[in-house]
């Protein structure tokens, strides 16, 4: 089990600056582990979106005779007419990291992100919510974030949550075991704030853990 990441206590650049950098909203692997270069970071969520376990691993998380699974960010309406019956249909804020990037490394940091990504997503821009006591307000526009959608050859859509965790629990690739994948995004998400909070990944984790106690951790 890995450790709980800590987030600093960063806030995002004055709206006159943040509008000329690049910022990039990570809701999965760059959760924990952050592109380079970053000048300033805040938790924030998306919302009418899902995160689910709907991508094809080949080059990180599997291989490709056995890929695994990572996550993937689609809009929920576009869930909902896919996904057949979902274990967590009122499900519709994603939580994550709003990275802003040093503006004279920013080639650099899309380049790299380009080919981290690249099994299957494409960049698009959204608007990031936070939290103003009880009040939701959008604290980044048009924010960058890496979206896979259904027309692409990695994207498998709906699992049974079981055959799921056993894939997961399964899969090993190039950047190491599927499961390592899901427990640090799972530590990742219960640290970014008080209120965040993902019904898939919690229960997904659950079922990964009982089948590490049930054939011993691998």
């Amino acid at each position: 089990m890995s450790s709980k990441v800590a987030f600093p206590s960063h806030t995002l650049l004055p709206r006159n600056i943040q509008s000329m950098a690049f910022v990039v909203f990570g809701y999965g692997s760059l959760i924990f582990k952050p592109p380079p270069h970053t000048i300033a970071q805040v938790p924030g969520f998306l919302k009418g979106y899902v995160r689910r376990f709907a991508q094809k691993s080949h080059d990180h998380r599997g291989t490709r005779e056995s890929p695994g699974r990572v996550v993937t960010l689609v809009h929920k309406k576009d869930w909902d007419r896919f996904s057949g019956s979902d274990a967590f249909p009122d499900d519709d804020v994603v939580w994550g990291i709003a990275y802003t990037i040093d503006p004279a490394y920013e080639a650099e940091v899309r380049d790299y992100l380009d080919y981290r990504e690249k099994d299957g997503y494409t960049m698009e821009t959204l608007d990031i919510y936070g939290m103003d006591g009880d009040k939701e307000q959008v604290i980044v526009h048009d924010a960058f974030c890496y979206v896979g959608h259904d027309n692409n050859p990695s994207f498998v859509g709906s699992e049974p949550l079981d055959t799921l965790a056993e894939r997961i629990w399964a899969s090993v690739g190039p950047s190491g075991r599927n499961k390592d994948y899901l427990y640090n995004l799972v530590n990742a998400v219960r640290d970014l704030s008080p209120s965040s909070y993902d019904s898939h990944l919690y229960a997904l984790e659950a079922k990964v853990r009982a089948l590490d106690a049930q054939h011993g951790a691998k």
